[in-house]
């Protein structure tokens, strides 16, 4: 092996199972999930970084976007279906066995993808608003309106559950 796939494989057991968990709460299962990883190192394998730390960053990021992008295939898709889609659990709810860590994924899974994404880069990534939107492409502003409705919504869905 070169120094490049040590380099690689060293930031993969580094990085990979937290970008798991990260494209799970981004996604409707583990597959997809998996699939998003996979697809983020690959890419970072074709890069040459200026800085090894900013490869989670990058690989972050990546996930996000390719999440974005599947979730606009399957929301083409569903377009075009005639017949409406089973419903299946998902990958998250037999991970997590605790009943209000279910409820919560529930009523993740209800906002909008922006939301959804915000959310997930502030409470479960904890970044920093600059940060998030930097990786979303939005203004901190908008980063704040997303996060703000995102949870709105998400105490009235829980509120309602209790």
């Amino acid at each position: 092996m070169d120094g490049r796939e040590v380099s690689l494989a060293d930031v993969f057991a580094a990085h990979a199972p937290r970008l798991l968990a990260f494209a799970l709460l981004l996604t409707d299962d583990h597959a997809s999930a998996e699939d998003l990883v996979q697809e983020a190192f690959a890419r970072l394998h074709g890069r040459t970084l200026d800085d090894p730390a900013a490869a989670a960053g990058y690989l972050r990021t990546t996930v996000l976007n390719l999440s974005r992008s599947r979730l606009r295939r399957l929301r083409t898709a569903r377009r075009h279906e005639r017949s409406p889609a089973a419903t299946f659990p998902s990958a998250e709810e037999s991970v997590l066995d605790r009943a209000d860590q279910d409820e919560v994924l529930v009523a993740l899974r209800s906002l909008s993808p922006r939301q959804r994404q915000a959310i997930v880069l502030r409470y479960w990534s904890d970044l920093p608003e600059p940060e998030i939107a930097r990786e979303m492409g939005l203004s901190a502003g908008a980063v704040k309106s997303h996060t703000h409705r995102a949870m709105t919504t998400l105490r009235r869905l829980l509120e309602a559950e209790r």
